[in-house]
């Protein structure tokens, strides 16, 4: 491409040497620069992408864009801007010809449920004969392929290469989790999304965005600088939980006109008859044409708002009702959410990806108001994340558990033994047993938890003490298939863990 064509929007400071040259490709990491490439310094959260401008050079770059001040030779294009993450995504947006433009593209924002969302939306859009590409946190998928999801939302330039990609092979509508993080760092700022929706907002994320406002704002951004940027013909591009505190803000502070969901006050997708139980959800909701009745074996009061946003979606999209109670029918589960771990039992087995307090509470407070004996836990805190979501965590477990298992996460580069000590500061020991590991019991009426480090002895413990009718949570990881110790990635998946303690019991799945 022609590198005065790739500019285009990018209004630079400064420009040192030739624009009338041919540029091979765009990179941000000097590893894959070749001849004739495009380099792009971006000061990063552990590295400064302008300590790699020779090594970018050495591999045959010969257009640097920068933010700090350079003396490069004259056979080298120095482009000097106020942000190079910014002039990332506009680079790869002409780079890759703006293929955003023709796909529906949905973005999922908020805390809790976008996973879930993504995944009912998904099978809504299948219904109604629609071929659909998901970018989120457990994996980017089109066309029968998967791939792994090293961030939730990708950075702008793998972005712009995925969407080129899918719609080149045909895809018509992407559904993409879109993460604060990716908000704040503008990684998406030059996409044209169709749609909008927000889940809720609780505490995550504060050791990146130190408090909880500035935890919304980037939110916010999403809805009042980027969806009004959309050149996409709906008369209502948000999708809001009303719900929510901060939804409502969001309403009340952007410019959009807004489809709402919930339960509690008047909605345009509103839930006004439904049932929760452990084999699923039975819901009758109002919709602006009429009704759904749908059915769903997702579990939990939290699900159904999934649903009604997915649902709310889906009808901005113009999708008929019948073919929305469908898809919604169709999704049995969704990966390490609420997913059932099989079992002959009697015992209900759960693993959850809730890694913070409000989802770690909602989901035990679903859980009990569907249980029929005792409720085991089985959690941990991820290291080098939020400390002060960690005693939080506990107070929350042991509120609604009968018997709390404390344990590993990914501690990566944290000594696991200091992170459950800092959960263990949360949990009233007035109040809460502590037990011996090798003395576990459960009584009536007693909230005890005990430490167990090693994550797969904690599962094999809770599930050992689990009888009939009893519901075990294993929560914080989810879908993930390892285990982050120190800086190496170990094999790990707590649905298998489960799974094996169980037919050690001699439970068969």
């Amino acid at each position: 491409m022609k590198l005065e064509q790739l500019l285009a929007g990018v209004n630079p400071v400064a420009i040192s040497g030739s624009i009338l040259k041919d540029v091979s490709t765009v990179c941000y990491s000097a590893d894959n620069c070749r001849a004739d490439s495009l380099f792009v310094a971006i000061p990063g959260l552990k590295h400064d992408g302008h300590e790699f401008i020779g090594d970018a050079v050495a591999r045959g770059a010969n257009c640097i864009v920068h933010e700090k001040d350079l003396n490069m030779p004259p056979q080298i294009t120095a482009i000097k801007v106020t942000s190079s993450r910014r002039a990332l995504g506009i680079l790869a947006k002409n780079y890759f010809g703006n293929p955003s433009a023709g796909l529906v593209l949905i973005a999922v924002v908020g805390t809790n449920g976008k996973t879930t969302i993504t995944y009912l939306l998904e099978s809504i859009l299948h219904a109604a004969g629609f071929k659909c590409g998901v970018l989120g946190t457990v994996n980017y998928r089109f066309n029968e392929k998967t791939f792994p999801a090293p961030n939730t939302t990708p950075e702008s330039y793998e972005l712009q290469k995925i969407l080129r990609r899918m719609l080149d092979e045909g895809i018509t509508h992407v559904i993409a989790e879109v993460s604060s993080h990716a908000i704040d760092l503008k990684r998406i700022d030059d996409c044209d999304f169709d749609l909008g929706i927000f889940t809720n907002l609780t505490r995550d994320h504060l050791d990146y965005h130190g408090t909880m406002e500035n935890y919304f704002q980037a939110k916010k951004r999403f809805f009042s600088e980027v969806l009004p940027q959309s050149r996409k013909d709906y008369q209502k591009k948000m999708i809001i939980n009303a719900d929510d505190q901060w939804g409502r803000l969001i309403m009340t502070e952007t410019r959009l006109p807004a489809l709402s969901y919930g339960i509690d006050g008047d909605s345009g997708v509103k839930a006004v008859a439904y049932e929760l139980t452990l084999a699923g959800i039975k819901a009758e909701i109002n919709i602006p044409s009429g009704s759904l009745s749908v059915q769903s074996p997702l579990i939990g009061k939290f699900n159904l708002y999934n649903i009604m946003a997915a649902a709310g979606a889906s009808l901005l999209l113009r999708v008929p009702p019948s073919l929305i109670k469908d898809g919604i029918e169709k999704m049995s589960y969704v990966p390490g959410r609420m997913e059932s771990v099989k079992t002959n039992s009697g015992v209900h087995v759960f693993v959850d990806y809730a890694h913070t307090d409000d989802a770690l509470r909602r989901v035990l407070q679903n859980l009990t108001l569907l249980k029929e004996k005792r409720i085991i836990t089985v959690f941990g805190c991820g290291g080098n994340r939020d400390r002060g979501k960690r005693p939080l965590m506990g107070e929350a477990a042991v509120d609604y558990s009968d018997l709390t298992i404390v344990t590993s996460d990914n501690p990566r580069m944290e000594d696991p033994a200091v992170i459950i000590g800092e959960i263990e500061e949360g949990i009233d020991q007035k109040k809460v047993r502590k037990l011996d590991f090798n003395r576990l019991e459960i009584t009536n009426g007693v909230h005890s938890y005990a430490v167990i480090p090693d994550r797969k002895k904690a599962i094999e413990a809770a599930i050992s003490m689990a009888g009939s009718r009893d519901i075990v949570l294993i929560a914080g990881k989810g879908h993930e298939d390892y285990q982050i110790i120190g800086g190496q990635k170990i094999p790990f998946d707590d649905r298998i863990i489960a799974g094996q303690a169980l037919k050690m019991r001699g439970f068969d799945g």
